[in-house]
């Protein structure tokens, strides 16, 4: 034996390579599929993939509200907090209640918000959300949501990953796992956002310990969608096609002596990004919307212009077969001028959010695809008092215990409500919901058995629902 092929045997991998032939592959491949890395993944780990049992949706668009929206002033009406208003609640009914900035015995604050009826089903929604309201025979209200977290990243992590611990694969990032992605031209899970900011950040879409593959791809409303997406001067298409050629010809060199996921996602994140220099311009051009479009998702509007824009955006990305779509605005964290700012929220997200619904429904898109619209955790019953000077300067704290959302489309039945909380919204007293519940119903409608779509890591198999979650078959049409 030579020098040469002496050194071919020197890993384990090249020892099966050269001498165990077939049967180190087929040994291989087996393990493989056990942990859902088949050779279609390989070559392309976007490429579409067959749920575990036929699903109604496709799609999914989670419209998250950042900071969580008040149910008790939108979703809940309490009219017995009218007779608790200006007085602390007794010890007894608030002895385990846990806040992150307000103290137990703190007063009831009544709303003074107006619910009315909506539609044949007779939704009560608050006037601050009259288009939402418009739209509530599509709509399943959940008022009997409660999580495990008080604060906002906690809140954040356990809602969209499962767990409260960072690193941890999104729902986005879990889903594009599960059923791979229908579009070729652009991101399979895109992130798109508005307001101030979110706490969780980035940890509300990455991919944890997933191959990079499957993160968020934040998208902007205008210029470039995503940064450096255009050549620099001087470079030319032909130029970089024949720079990526080579490229893809190292790293599948490299794949094929390693079998590292990170390089095949390394390969198709580069050949998406240059098919997305020509399909993402075309995305955001409304040119051949009509403008009775615009106007119904308000974006002639001044407040509600840029989350109009997000939605709209939203639609036509599931249209060409984006699977995860998650629309973040920030804030409802109404700790302080709860009306105002509340109000403020409602102008900017109303009439967009009943607008999407609308479009999807009328173009057959909601049929298959979920549209989710919450927040991380509902706000207290009781008041939030920062500057005793200021008498306008009531607001409400977190309250993880009973808070609102509205699912709509996607095997969803609408034109009803789940749960009930109790006379001063502080407990769920009916239908409880849990985050990892509505994970494990969303996962369902989408075809995927939750307790099913793992991912081995670390000696274990980790899940979206960590070791809980029921799907709640009263949301299911």
């Amino acid at each position: 034996m030579d020098r040469e092929e002496f050194r071919k045997i020197q890993t384990r991998r090249r020892f099966f390579q050269e001498c165990a032939g077939g049967i180190g592959i087929a040994a291989l491949a087996q393990l493989m599929e056990q942990e859902g890395r088949g050779a279609v993944t390989e070559i392309n780990p976007l490429a579409p993939r067959k749920p575990h049992f036929p699903a109604k949706a496709k799609n999914v668009i989670f419209m998250f509200m950042e900071g969580g929206p008040s149910q008790i002033d939108l979703f809940d009406p309490k009219p017995g907090l009218q007779k608790w208003s200006g007085k602390p609640l007794p010890a007894e009914m608030t002895k385990d209640l846990r806040l992150a900035f307000t103290k137990p015995n703190a007063a009831v604050l009544a709303s003074p918000r107006t619910f009315t009826p909506h539609g044949q089903s007779g939704i009560e929604f608050s006037d601050y959300i009259p288009h939402i309201g418009s739209c509530a025979d599509d709509l399943c209200l959940v008022r009997s949501m409660y999580t495990d977290a008080f604060n906002h990243h906690p809140g954040q992590l356990l809602l969209f990953g499962g767990s409260i611990q960072v690193g941890r694969p999104t729902m986005g990032a879990w889903v594009l796992y599960g059923l791979g992605s229908e579009s070729q031209n652009l991101p399979g899970f895109v992130v798109l956002s508005s307001g101030v900011g979110t706490s969780g950040g980035t940890s509300n879409w990455s991919s944890g310990f997933l191959p990079s593959t499957y993160q968020g791809v934040v998208f902007r409303s205008s210029g470039d969608p995503v940064l450096y997406l255009s050549n620099p001067p001087g470079v030319t298409g032909e130029m970089q096609r024949g720079s990526l050629d080579v490229l893809k010809d190292l790293n599948q060199e490299h794949y094929s002596e390693t079998g590292d996921l990170e390089i095949a996602s390394r390969i198709s994140s580069y050949e998406l990004a240059f098919r997305m220099q020509s399909a993402a311009p075309e995305l955001l051009d409304f040119s051949r919307e009509s403008p009775e479009t615009l106007e119904l998702y308000g974006i002639n509007d001044g407040p509600s212009k840029q989350f109009g824009t997000n939605c709209l955006l939203a639609r036509r990305m599931v249209e060409r077969g984006v699977r995860f779509v998650m629309l973040t605005h920030a804030s409802w964290d109404d700790h302080t001028d709860l009306n105002r700012k509340l109000k403020k929220s409602c102008d900017i997200a109303d009439k967009p959010t009943a607008a999407l619904i609308k479009d999807l429904k009328q173009r057959g898109l909601l049929e298959n695809t979920i549209v989710v619209w919450g927040g991380e955790f509902g706000r207290t019953p009781m008041v939030e008092i920062r500057d005793p000077r200021d008498v306008n300067n009531a607001g409400r704290d977190h309250h993880p215990l009973a808070y609102s959302l509205f699912l709509a489309g996607g095997g969803i039945q609408g034109g009803q409500v789940i749960g009930k909380t109790d006379e001063l919204c502080m407990n769920v007293i009916e239908d409880k919901v849990h985050v990892h519940d509505l994970q494990a119903t969303l996962l369902h409608c989408l075809g995927l058995e939750h307790t099913r779509l793992t991912y081995h890591h670390m000696g274990r198999d980790f899940r979206l629902t960590d070791v809980a979650g029921n799907v709640v078959k009263k949301m299911l049409a």
